[in-house]
């Protein structure tokens, strides 16, 4: 048998960013192991980061998108320290990556797994489960603007930040989102903008998605403003399936979304460049968390979630549905880091999520049908 070979490049950066990744890249190894030879992973890491900006005063290499390039998928960590601007941390690294390969498509599931308690009330006996789909190349992180007249002196320096919305943008991210909508039990989309206040680019973004609706009859749809959005998250998340919106606006909601899941350290993350036309990246989202790094308690299940959508994009979908079941295992035997109120650590998460996964006769059946909720299909 021929292994499948997949090229993985590791990007750990930063603060418990290392520690997850790790924790990921043993999963995935797993995986393989379980495989019978017909998966493998190689892995090439790079030490790209804030400290990699102390040494060298950059966040990656100059060349760096272009060691990249070939690369079957990308896996990241976290990126963020005290000692650099966030400002640069971010643009220098994780948005350049995005950027620099039209990762266009950013989805973010809302899991809420068993043995997790939710801050919400219906989670108790509501089965609650969604996807937010952010656009990922341009509206408010377009990052066109600048400033000026620093000469005037204190309080006279002016700063532009416009946000880019393009009828192609708009148009791609709202038929990805319908395209995953299609695959849900409920086929419904719900848009997010704010065109009341910003009335040309979100008018834009309201004006394709009513167009390209009619693609889609058989999805029921809804243009929601965010902070009526905000709003429904909290009192009416039974009624949400695919949330789909700008860049700025979905990544606050997905926040949102993963803690009333429980925490950020639940969240995952794939940002896709569907085309495949470049490499693909997939990270946990909840950050680079300085105060806890290097104390081994920092929760895996974002990165190890991560890496499951990695499965998918590679067509591998038992073994992504496999390890979506190791997780809802784990969390319903009560191996729980702290910031979901339980005792275990990084390693110890990590390895129960791959006990259940070699034990091979795991039965989602086996939970409570209201809080284990099946993996959803996001595959770029």
């Amino acid at each position: 048998m021929t292994p499948q070979r997949l090229r993985i490049a590791a990007i750990p950066a930063d603060g418990i960013g290392q520690e997850v990744t790790a924790a990921g890249q043993k999963v995935l190894d797993a995986v393989a192991k379980n495989s019978d030879g017909a998966i493998a992973f190689e892995w090439t890491e790079f030490p790209w980061g804030s400290d990699y900006y102390a040494e060298h005063g950059v966040m990656m290499a100059d060349d760096g998108l272009d060691q990249l390039r070939d690369f079957d998928a990308i896996y990241f960590g976290a990126v963020g320290w005290p000692s650099v601007p966030d400002h640069i941390s971010l643009w220098g690294l994780r948005l350049a990556i995005c950027q620099g390969f039209d990762q266009w498509a950013n989805v973010r599931p809302v899991h809420f797994l068993p043995g997790v308690t939710s801050p919400l009330r219906k989670a108790d006996d509501t089965k609650l489960e969604w996807i937010v789909v952010r656009e990922n190349s341009e509206g408010e992180y377009a990052g066109l603007g600048g400033r000026n007249l620093g000469a005037r002196g204190h309080g006279g320096e002016v700063a532009v930040q416009s946000s880019l919305f393009t009828e192609v943008g708009c148009e791609r991210i709202i038929r990805f989102a319908f395209d995953i909508a299609r695959t849900r039990d409920r086929r419904k989309l719900s848009s997010v903008t704010k065109s009341n206040a910003q009335q040309y680019g979100m008018v834009l973004w309201d004006d394709v998605f009513k167009r390209v609706a009619k693609d889609y009859p058989d999805v029921e749809t809804e243009s929601v403003l965010v902070d009526a959005m905000a709003a429904k998250f909290v009192l009416k998340p039974e009624e949400l399936s695919v949330v789909v919106a700008s860049n700025l606006n979905a990544d606050i909601l997905s926040d949102l979304g993963s803690a009333l899941a429980g925490s950020l350290g639940l969240a995952s993350s794939a940002n896709y460049n569907p085309e495949r036309r470049f490499p693909s990246m997939f990270e946990p989202v909840h950050g680079s968390a300085p105060d806890i790094a290097g104390q081994g308690i920092s929760n895996p299940i974002g990165a190890i979630a991560s890496a499951g959508l990695m499965l998918e994009h590679f067509g591998l979908t038992a073994e992504a549905e496999n390890l979506a079941r190791a997780i809802r295992a784990t969390t319903a035997a009560g191996v729980l880091p702290r910031d979901l109120g339980g005792s275990a650590t990084t390693d110890e998460v990590t390895d129960a999520v791959i006990e259940f996964l070699n034990n091979g006769s795991l039965n989602g059946e086996q939970y409570d049908h209201n809080r284990d909720l099946s993996h959803s299909s996001t595959a770029g």
